[in-house]
């Protein structure tokens, strides 16, 4: 019996004839012709000032720190609930995470314990849009303007969801994508960094250039190119984008094929899981969700347990998503201890994500359904 996997890579079409169009033009280092046409979708489709790709969502939001200007002694508000990038990018540079709580209908920031999270030493407040769902932006970036501290979006999992009809990675002075394997649309590893606020966007490509002004003498704005500040190297390959810009050109496809295996996921669990008194993913009226993945969070450990391998069982994949940040090794170090993020402690032994890929067909997801229909713990 084939065994369904949790995740797998797809090709959207013309991936193979982007690839050799990119050996043909002999530019495969950054910022090709594709990217080029990746930071011009981007940009015109999401509205933001500049984008640029990089070769990680990580890479990304190290930019991010570095635009910051980070320094030790710096805090940085994290939920705790979150992805290692997330808090590592900003760590690197001396800053001293700050672990908030999630939500726990949505597992996002809970924006209702950002002030008393904030102090005189708070330089930024980084949002996570869980699944691709929208935190609470409103108030978030409320806060973060009274405070006067940077609002950064961490929308790996949301490019193409919304929060009140505008789109995520618009609403913070940056924010950060990712195009890993996993995600919606991909390169294999790769990630974009959005420029919302204009004073950002001259030092974000000398960042991304090793320190260097490259950028303005290939514009004929200066004569050669020297080193102006810090950076590193963070431009992905045009090999790369010639991959992904097959992708974002499907992005229609893509978003419906997805739409139609979340929405059919849902549909067929709303009953069973209301029986079992399992929680199902909640999208808030006013977000339009990316349809990133689809998960289930168990009432118990056990029974997340128990149905893992049940469906492994079935010759289903299935997967637990992050343990909490403020109780790991690194997480104790900065003063993380049991108690502090009660419902990131809960969610995080109870929760299971469920196979979803944009080639997944009608059959396999019926196996998925029939599997999880057939557990009797």
């Amino acid at each position: 019996m084939e065994k369904i996997p949790f995740n797998k890579p797809s090709l959207a079409g013309r991936e193979r004839e982007y690839l050799a169009q990119a050996l043909q033009n002999m530019h495969i280092s950054g910022d090709g012709p594709f990217s080029k046409q990746c930071h011009a979708f981007l940009e015109r489709e999401l509205g933001v000032a500049k984008a640029l790709l990089t070769t990680s969502c990580t890479d990304a939001l190290e930019m991010c720190a570095l635009l910051l200007d980070i320094e030790p002694g710096d805090e940085v508000i994290v939920p705790a609930f979150t992805f290692v990038s997330t808090v590592n990018a900003f760590v690197l540079r001396g800053a001293r995470p700050r672990f908030v709580d999630v939500r726990p209908d949505t597992l996002n920031l809970d924006e209702r314990q950002l002030e008393a999270a904030c102090s005189d030493r708070t330089r930024a407040i980084v949002a996570v849009h869980y699944a691709g769902i929208g935190c609470e932006l409103d108030d978030i970036v409320a806060i973060a303007r009274e405070r006067r501290v940077a609002l950064v979006e961490d929308n790996a999992h949301g490019l193409f969801g919304a929060y009140k009809g505008k789109p995520l990675g618009t609403f913070g002075s940056l924010a950060t994508q990712s195009f890993h394997e996993t995600k919606n649309f991909s390169c294999g590893e790769g990630g974009a960094l959005l420029v919302n606020d204009a004073r950002f966007i001259e030092r974000a490509e000398i960042l991304r250039e090793k320190g260097t002004n490259r950028s303005r003498f290939f514009r004929g704005q200066v004569d050669k190119y020297t080193w102006v500040d810090v950076g590193s190297s963070f431009l992905l390959s045009d090999l790369l984008a010639a991959f992904l810009w097959a992708q974002l050109e499907q992005h229609s496809h893509i978003q419906a094929t997805r739409q139609r295996i979340w929405e059919r996921y849902a549909g067929e669990l709303r009953a069973w899981a209301a029986r079992r008194e399992i929680q199902l993913p909640h999208v808030p009226a006013h977000c339009t969700q990316s349809y990133h993945l689809f998960y289930l969070i168990m009432p118990t450990e056990q029974l997340r347990d128990d149905l893992m391998a049940h469906l492994a069982r079935c010759g289903v994949s299935s997967v637990f998503h992050y343990l909490p940040l403020h109780l790991a090794e690194m997480g104790r170090r900065f003063g993380g201890k049991e108690g502090d993020c009660p419902v990131t402690e809960s969610v995080a032994g109870r929760l299971l994500r469920l196979p979803l890929f944009n080639e997944m067909s009608e059959v396999q997801q019926e196996r998925v359904i029939d599997a999880l229909h057939g557990w009797n713990p």
